[in-house]
């Protein structure tokens, strides 16, 4: 796997902020002062302005509907991970199987946005873990993909997430988390570049050991005919 040939260009674009943009994602104390329902007539007043501005006819059948679909897609879809009573309940089991080896989920399809443009990012989660006595259902990691991801987003910050929130869950450190993911803020603007895709990696734990990633990194290249 490579990382894409425009990242550098990408970093220069979005400057120092991107670079110290921490682990967890920018939130300001009264993000949750406002109901669901306010900050929707919030937004699609705000999509309206945008739109007149953009000098669209809103009086048109297909445009006028838009500001309230944007501002109820972004507050209960797209960016439905920003609120922690979204967050998906992760119930672990006993690993009374006593599986030693390391678990593999790949190719969870991922969706998300890109903060600096608010352009979607498209691709796949790739991650394993390497049970110290417990497991999480198999579905449960897909969601923990899904949460992260519908926020504004940096792919490190979300890998980072991912690794950290099964890091919590599980109770071990021995986690991993691979994403290969396309960035319309490169396809479709800019270098407008649709080959590209970004690869970003966080380990932890006994992933860090070079045999164990290796291992790992082989599961998520196999081709399977099943």
């Amino acid at each position: 796997m490579k990382i894409d040939n425009t990242l550098e260009e990408q970093y220069e674009e979005m400057g120092s902020d991107h670079v110290s943009t921490s682990g967890e994602t920018p939130m300001r104390p009264d993000a949750f002062v406002l109901s669901d329902i306010e900050k929707i007539e919030k937004i699609r007043s705000n999509v309206r302005d945008i739109m007149l501005t953009l000098g669209l006819d809103l009086e048109d059948d297909s445009l006028n509907g838009t500001p309230n679909r944007v501002a109820k897609m972004f507050v209960n879809e797209l960016f439905g991970g920003l609120d922690p009573k979204r967050k998906p309940k992760s119930s672990t089991f006993e690993n009374k199987y006593k599986y030693g080896e390391m678990l593999v989920e790949k190719n969870i399809t991922l969706y998300s946005t890109c903060e600096h443009h608010l352009l979607p990012i498209v691709g796949k989660a790739h991650i394993a873990y390497i049970s110290n006595g417990s497991v999480v259902g198999l579905s449960k990691m897909n969601r923990i993909v899904d949460y992260y991801a519908r926020r504004p987003q940096v792919q490190e910050r979300l890998n980072i997430q991912i690794v950290r929130e099964l890091q919590r869950v599980l109770g071990t450190e021995d986690v991993a988390c691979v994403i290969d993911a396309k960035h319309l803020c490169v396809n479709s603007r800019g270098i407008r570049d649709v080959e590209s895709s970004t690869v970003t990696a966080e380990y932890g734990g006994k992933f860090k050991e070079e045999g164990v990633r290796r291992e790992f990194l082989d599961y998520i290249n196999l081709e399977t005919n099943f």
